[in-house]
């Protein structure tokens, strides 16, 4: 009878290993991957300024208000407009 902490004696002490040294690898892998494409595009930033660097500056203020005074017959023909566009029903 095996006890829980014994090797079982067909398996060799690299196949044992095998698997933990794989996932250890692949992890460093896959970390090494991912510093050196941070990296990569943090550089490209620096060099190259804002990704967006095309498009003007927006606005931090909204624009002012800007009116228009209306002669009498259009303020008369923008009246007939309301009246016709309230008599209809959504």
């Amino acid at each position: 009878m095996l006890s829980t902490g014994s090797m079982p004696a067909h398996v060799s002490t690299f196949q044992l290993l095998g698997a933990p040294v794989l996932l250890a690898v692949t992890v460093w892998i896959v970390c090494l991957g991912r510093v050196l494409r941070r990296r990569r595009f943090e550089d490209t930033v620096r060099r190259h300024g804002p990704l967006l660097g095309a498009l003007p500056r927006q606005r931090q203020a909204r624009p002012d208000l800007e009116s228009v005074e209306l002669t009498p017959a259009e303020r008369d023909a923008f009246a007939g407009l309301v009246r016709q566009f309230g008599d209809r029903r959504c």
